[in-house]
């Protein structure tokens, strides 16, 4: 049986690991400079290429990658702003993580890998802000879902494509 996701143990999966952080750094600077200060929290520029690196390459590189670009693009650009860091950290981390395990070993296909992923991580994004804020956890979570449904509706639409085009150019089962 093929292999749902690439395993990191070869160059060539920590290179597409490394561009995906790269892609998700850069494209956050290009939404906001193209589309200004609140396109990040409409279009959710970052998620992409975390989410696609879970899907594609597995947890690992999901994980890698939602806890470094974060911090890369803040020590890049100073976004996201500091008071929200740590909760989009936890966000994208989680969202990788749980993209690539939901792919990888329960072997969903990439649309409930994906919808798996984006709630957990909205859940584990509001018990973050309920644990380490005083700011109400549900509003957070409501809000910032209810700001970013246009990014939900682009991740929905283009992730699942995306991922099988990659799957289909390597030759993996999607």
């Amino acid at each position: 049986m093929q292999s749902q996701t690439l395993k990191l143990t070869r160059v060539k999966e920590l290179i597409f690991t490394i561009v995906f952080i790269g892609m998700a750094v850069y494209l956050p600077m290009a939404v906001h400079y193209f589309g200004g200060i609140n396109a990040g929290k409409t279009y959710l520029p970052m998620h992409f290429f975390v989410l696609i690196a879970g899907l594609f390459l597995g947890w690992r590189a999901g994980l890698i990658a939602g806890l470094a670009t974060p911090l890369i693009s803040y020590m890049v650009s100073g976004m996201p702003t500091a008071s929200i860091l740590p909760f989009l950290a936890v966000e994208v981390a989680s969202y990788g993580l749980v993209a690539g395990l939901l792919k990888e070993t329960v072997k969903l296909n990439v649309w409930a890998s994906l919808i798996g992923a984006l709630i957990v991580g909205r859940l584990l994004t509001g018990i973050s802000v309920f644990v380490f804020s005083d700011e109400d956890a549900v509003k957070y979570v409501f809000t910032a879902a209810q700001n970013g449904i246009s990014g939900i509706g682009l991740q929905l639409l283009l992730i699942p494509v995306v991922a099988k085009r990659l799957y289909k150019y390597f030759g993996k089962q999607g």
